[in-house]
């Protein structure tokens, strides 16, 4: 699914997001593709999220 980026914290790499379906979903660091160093508000993702709705992976990119 894809979502736009609404909060990002530098310092924990963690953040929340809004999904084009409406849904807002908060994200651990750990979610964070190798490749992502920093994220803006409004910058378009992809996510991935497991059956629970945990979200498990960010990228810029598939």
């Amino acid at each position: 699914m894809q979502g736009t980026v609404a909060s990002f914290d530098q310092s924990t790499r963690a953040g929340s997001l809004l999904t084009d379906e409406g849904m807002p979903l908060e994200f651990p660091a750990e979610s964070l593709a190798e490749h992502i160093r920093h994220l803006r508000v409004g910058q378009r993702v992809f996510v991935e999220t497991a059956p629970s709705g945990d979200v498990t992976a960010i990228k810029i990119w598939q």
